[in-house]
């Protein structure tokens, strides 16, 4: 197989990421061997690359939005055949034991293990996963447009839940990247006026396009008081701004793995019982329920495809903000 490498963290101006001929690897027991199509490309990725996340494998092929189709099967499978166009996330195996998983927390499990940062992700051509967490996709989907569904829709719609988003008569979404183009079309599916705070011109016509009310700069202030918030880029800065934005009783949203340090702010940002809350990771019922809300709402991506051997430039073009929606590897 070919893969994009991780060898040594450094910024991606430095094109850290290699291409490199690998033996494919073998599936295990309860394991996938997955013939990738397409894997779209996350502000995750670039975390994992440059070294805002600790590395937990080195050697490390990132990459966890993966759509593609089952190639073997190892020992003890069942419900998948040869040939099966499935999907694989962010979240690659839980524990099952610990107290998070056993209330229905999974995505707190403290010995999770994740896509593309614990174990080989999907920028390859092919990759082992947990059949277990590895999921059913139309056959009749596009890999490049269904391929950003797997972390941008998946966590855009837990981040919505947690903000409260479906209560909500007036949401802000901070920072208009692949997960808030996705998330916007949820939130106006349920009814939600939404404003796209966002430094880009592009992308402020982009959220307009999909049915913003008002889409303007991140200081710039909305129309109207907010119900709740979802902050997408990784810029603690945004956090006092966002609570600023609110309404008494309304809850900002963190929907990113990592973000810069949150400034001092006063108390006064928090009264009238406002909420900050944080996203972490995700469960497989949310992974079902936004692949069932995708084909139910006709979800439109996006997206903007880099060859494989191009993933450098890809997350370049996401950490420059020069992608309108999702930009995805596709494999030859």
């Amino acid at each position: 197989m070919r893969a994009m490498v991780v060898e040594q963290q450094a910024p991606i101006e430095q094109s850290p990421l290699r291409l490199r001929d690998l033996p494919d690897p073998e599936p295990g027991p309860g394991e996938l061997l997955i013939r990738v199509r397409a894997c779209a490309v996350c502000h995750t990725d670039l975390h994992v690359v440059e070294g805002d996340l600790a590395p937990h494998k080195l050697p490390v092929i990132p990459g966890h939005q993966v759509v593609g189709a089952v190639q073997r099967l190892g020992e003890s499978v069942e419900g998948f055949a040869v040939g099966d166009a499935v999907c694989v996330p962010w979240l690659y195996s839980t524990c099952g034991e610990c107290r998070f998983c056993r209330r229905g927390q999974e995505n707190l499990c403290e010995g999770a293990r994740f896509t593309g940062w614990d174990v080989d992700g999907g920028f390859a051509t092919a990759m082992v996963t947990k059949a277990d967490f590895t999921y059913h996709i139309g056959a009749d989907m596009d890999p490049l447009k269904a391929a950003p569904l797997l972390c941008a829709g998946v966590i855009g719609l837990r981040a919505l839940r947690i903000a409260g988003a479906e209560r909500a008569e007036r949401l802000g979404l901070y920072g208009f990247g692949a997960s808030a183009h996705i998330a916007i079309q949820i939130a106006r599916h349920w009814g939600c006026e939404v404003s796209a705070f966002t430094r880009s011109e592009g992308h402020r016509r982009l959220a307009l396009e999909l049915g913003a009310k008002w889409a303007g700069d991140a200081g710039d202030e909305p129309p109207d008081r907010l119900d709740a918030a979802v902050i997408f880029a990784p810029a603690g800065g945004l956090v006092p701004v966002a609570l600023r934005a609110l309404d008494r009783g309304g809850t900002v949203a963190c929907a990113g793995i990592h973000m810069s340090d949150i400034p001092q702010m006063p108390y006064e940002s928090l009264y009238y019982e406002r909420v900050l809350r944080s996203v972490a990771n995700s469960t497989r019922q949310d992974v079902r329920d936004l692949l069932e809300l995708a084909q139910k709402t006709l979800i439109k991506t996006q997206v903007t495809a880099f060859p494989l051997a191009e993933a450098n430039e890809a997350l370049r073009a996401v950490k420059e903000s020069r992608i309108d929606g999702a930009a995805v590897l596709v494999m030859e």
